[in-house]
């Protein structure tokens, strides 16, 4: 018969058997449920369902220490429970051998632990000295027919609460006695035996064979955490969070087991065997499991609730663990079955991933994320196609540490267009089949609409905080132009005006002595001149009255004379006659000035030209230099968001009334430059002149 039923059929009924003793006693009779019945269900019980479960898919050497290592702790919280239920049988004299099992149940109990975390996840360590030192960690076990062959007086558990102190030992040798001491030590100090095995399973995490660090470092933190939380409480019992840390610990020491079967075959569970193992196993270790969780605080506190508190108690924990319960039984499916209900899930997640999502570098991430947790892929990177239709260099979405070939990839196409492709690594186990990478080219389909969408939404916000900005600096330009009039008149007409005002108040001082002369009056009507013509040409910076007065054409030829190279305006009869909507007609100017004004300064042009026409209901500007030129690709940056200056100034008036702005070089010379500015003028009203109607066009 296999060893690992020997074991189930002699390890289930004695730890069946102690719980069954425990929750009779400490729950019903004595009704003391505080320390016993929270110490078997919280830290008892789980570990030793889940040894009695591991019997029944392995027969590793480490399953065996579990098993032997719980049902020992079981039977050890019985033992003290029936001593201390019948504190006369310790006056007996056959008691000392009976005090032999519970000695030997605390001490079996921890060797086997230690010597379970000290060799996980096989039971057997990979060096020699690792091996030997494991018997050593078996001191412990021996504790219980040394005590009784070696002290004299009766020794009794340090966890029992009763002492033997006065009690002789009938059975104790004579000449072992030299060995008490020692054997005191190991029963109320087993640390040596402890922080051995703890050396071995730390020596291995850290200094092991890279796989043997991965397969116990989730264990070797639960242990080390474990018995952290046991010296503290040994400590400080009266803490009672240090209590609470050893309940938890213990009952993670499970969990780490499972998740050391489902990753890294521990407890030599081939994978090949590992799903229909589980799939006869884990609904009953999950009902414990749900069953322990449900009872326990009612347990808890039963001593100061009522009835019919523990029974709503307990019912209000059902409800509230149900959907716990509902989660392991899903992550267990899904870790070892989980193809088809992790390909539904991601189908049924992903428009809600997807509609989440704001920004395209989220939104492939995510995209990501749900694809390598359908197809359980080691790695999965999406790039996003260029506007010449190449992938970008560094992908957007990436889940998982990409490495390796790929396995399987698909584009993302809307229409005619691609937008991206997704890459896929190998599968953690086996390979893709037919149906998977179907899913995939479902999902990409799914995915480019949203990703269309996203990108769009995307250029849109871009858009809006580019108006944004050019807001900004259009408030900016017209506080500087307020000032530069500020000084204009402070430094240059208000003087005039003050030194007038000093002139006449001189010539009226001079006319009351009779001492005033034509000249100086004649002197005074040409300062007035001057300042005249000054704020004439103040004006004629702000908005000249030849753009009111005579139309766009009319003003833009008006400063053809002023211009420090030879320049030409081209316009039809048409164009020239007809006039614009206001706004237009002050845009298209100072577009054309601010224009023009980079090229005296830049361009080291020899001549310029300026063109307007209207077409398709738009006013078309084409100023034309023969100057340095200007490369292709600056000339993009020059209207985009990089743009500066001049041609900021211009761009941020065009985008105003809804126009387009294209800066180019003329021919393949790259010798001049073309700003080419459109304006919608159809369905304005246009500006008016002297003695002309306003009429609507259209």
């Amino acid at each position: 018969m296999d060893r690992r039923w020997v074991c189930l059929a002699t390890f289930g009924p004695i730890g069946v058997a102690s719980v069954a003793y425990v929750v009779i006693i400490s729950g019903f009779i004595e009704g003391n449920a505080a320390h016993e019945l929270g110490w078997l269900m919280l830290g008892v019980l789980p570990t030793f369902v889940f040894a009695m479960w591991l019997l029944t898919v392995s027969s590793s050497r480490a399953a065996l220490y579990l098993a032997l290592a719980s049902t020992a702790m079981a039977f050890s919280s019985a033992y003290e429970i029936f001593v201390r239920q019948n504190v006369e049988l310790l006056q007996q004299p056959w008691f000392p051998l009976f005090n032999m099992l519970g000695l030997t149940a605390d001490g079996v109990s921890t060797a086997a632990f230690v010597a379970l975390f000290a060799t996980f996840p096989t039971g057997v360590p990979e060096r020699r000295w690792q091996r030997t030192a494991v018997w050593f960690i078996w001191i412990p076990a021996l504790v219980g027919p040394l005590a009784v062959l070696t002290i004299p007086e009766l020794l009794m558990s340090p966890y029992m609460g009763v002492t033997g102190a006065g009690i002789p030992n009938q059975y104790a040798v004579p000449w072992l006695e030299w060995a008490a001491p020692i054997v005191y030590f190991v029963a109320y100090q087993p640390w040596p035996s402890v922080v051995l095995g703890l050396g071995i399973l730390c020596y291995r995490t850290l200094f092991g064979d890279p796989e043997v660090r991965a397969r116990t470092r989730v264990m070797a933190g639960v242990v080390t955490a474990s018995l952290l939380a046991f010296a503290a409480w040994t400590l400080w019992p009266q803490i009672w969070i240090f209590g609470v840390a050893v309940f938890v610990t213990l009952f993670a020491i499970p969990l780490a087991g499972i998740h050391g079967i489902l990753r890294y075959g521990a407890f030599d569970i081939a994978p090949g065997d590992r799903g229909r193992l589980f799939a006869r196993s884990s609904g009953l270790l999950i009902a414990v499991l749900y069953g322990i969780g449900v009872a326990v605080p009612a347990v808890l506190l039963g001593d100061s609730m009522t009835l019919v508190g523990a029974v709503l108690l307990t019912a209000l924990f059902a409800v509230a663990l149900l959907p716990v319960r509902g989660w392991l039984q899903r992550r267990i499916h899904r870790l070892v079955f989980g193809d088809r209900e992790r390909q539904l899930t991601m189908l049924g997640d992903l428009g809600t991933r997807l509609e989440q999502a704001v920004d395209p570098r989220e939104l492939l991430t995510r995209l990501a994320e749900a694809v390598q947790e359908g197809l359980d892929a080691s790695w999965v990177r999406i790039a996003l196609a260029g506007p010449d239709g190449s992938l970008a260099a560094s992908p957007i979405g990436v889940a998982g540490d990409v490495g390796g070939e790929v396995a399987a990839s698909c584009d993302l196409v809307r229409g005619d267009e691609t937008l991206g492709r997704i890459d896929v690594g190998a599968r953690r186990r086996g390979e893709y089949s037919d149906a998977e990478r179907t899913l995939l080219r479902t999902v990409a389909g799914q995915a480019a609409a949203s990703v269309a969408n996203v990108r769009l939404t995307a250029q849109l916000a871009e858009q809006l905080e580019e108006l944004t900005a050019s807001r900004e600096r259009l408030v900016a330009a017209q506080d500087d132009e307020r000032r530069r009039l500020e000084r204009d008149l402070h430094d240059g007409i208000q003087q005039n005006v003050v030194a007038q005002i000093a002139g006449l108040r001189l010539a009226r001082n001079r006319l009351q002595r009779g001492e005033l002369t034509a000249e100086e009056l004649i002197e005074l009507q040409d300062q007035a001149r001057e300042t005249l013509t000054d704020l004439r040409e103040l004006a004629r910076g702000i908005h000249p009255p030849v753009l009111s007065d005579n139309g766009l054409v009319a003003a833009v030829e008006s400063g053809v004379a002023r211009y420090p190279i030879p320049l030409t305006v081209e316009a039809d009869a048409a164009t020239r006659a007809e006039r614009y909507p206001a706004d237009v007609e002050t845009t298209a100017y100072y577009v054309v000035r601010e224009a023009l004004a980079n090229t005296a300064k830049h361009a080291h042009a020899t001549r310029a030209s300026v063109a307007l026409a209207r077409s398709n209901g738009h006013l078309r500007i084409a100023i034309i230099d023969d100057g340095c030129g200007i490369d292709s690709s600056s000339a993009a940056s020059l209207t985009g968001s990089a743009a500066r200056g001049g041609l900021a100034n211009i761009r941020d008036r065009v985008a105003a009334l809804r126009g387009t702005v294209r800066v180019s070089s003329n021919g393949s010379s790259s010798t001049g430059t073309t700003v080419l500015v459109e304006l919608p003028v159809d369905g304005v009203a246009p500006a008016a002149g002297p003695g002309r109607e306003v009429a609507p066009v259209g």
